[in-house]
């Protein structure tokens, strides 16, 4: 009991303080390495392919992931039951998932065996990218397992745990009791991987070019 306490209450809030504190240092002291570090100069075969597919996916995922998890009962089952919410989830985050997994197969295969690429690829580079994808892979392994039981119970325990833990419930992590072990997986590694975010190129994900939408006095260079 105490293991799952700190797994699933505790480390929680420890992954999203080193989230935000150490992602607002590193903007404050290093905004130089604040960059995605894009190597498509260096060799751009099948990059493009995989850059859009790897980014639109994850963005529909994550997007997806925010509203499952986070809008509450209440709120949906007036217009969708656990079982179809699920069923749904499973198809729609497959597909994406599929999609997803075949970019980041590129991408990972491009980063380590293009050799430009290898070569100026720092290690934080290459271990996040894999974190990424094994992440992902997890995710797709969670889908047999949904399918095993089509009630959406397992689902809602997962949204009951987020939600709680929002309102800071000192026993969210009592829902995680009954889950599966590739569901727990899932989430204990999505959890690190926010540990990891500020210290890796990830930070990109959070710059938005605002500015670019009310920029004036741009200077037209021709060739």
């Amino acid at each position: 009991m105490y293991f799952n306490f700190f797994l699933f209450q505790l480390y929680p809030y420890i992954a999203l303080t080193v989230f935000i504190v150490a992602t607002w240092i590193r903007y404050d002291r290093d905004q130089y390495s604040w960059n995605a570090r894009s190597s498509q100069i260096l060799s751009d075969r099948w990059f493009i392919l995989g850059n859009n597919l790897f980014h639109w996916s994850v963005i529909l995922i994550l997007c997806s992931h925010f509203v499952g998890l986070l809008t509450p009962e209440t709120l949906y089952k007036s217009i969708i039951s656990p079982a179809h919410k699920q069923l749904m989830a499973m198809i729609v985050g497959g597909a994406l998932g599929v999609l997803c997994f075949i970019g980041m197969t590129i991408l990972v295969l491009r980063r380590l065996f293009n050799s430009r690429v290898r070569a100026t690829s720092r290690t934080s580079d290459i271990v996040i990218l894999l974190a990424v994808y094994v992440q992902l892979i997890f995710g797709l392994a969670t889908i047999p397992f949904s399918a095993q039981h089509l009630d959406g119970v397992e689902m809602e325990a997962l949204a009951n745990w987020v939600q709680h833990l929002a309102i800071l419930d000192s026993n969210s992590f009592l829902y995680l009791n009954k889950v599966g072990l590739v569901f727990k997986i899932h989430v204990l590694w999505g959890m690190t991987l926010f540990v990891l975010f500020p210290f890796t190129r990830l930070v990109h994900v959070v710059s938005v070019p605002l500015k670019y939408m009310t920029r004036t006095g741009y200077q037209i260079v021709r060739k």
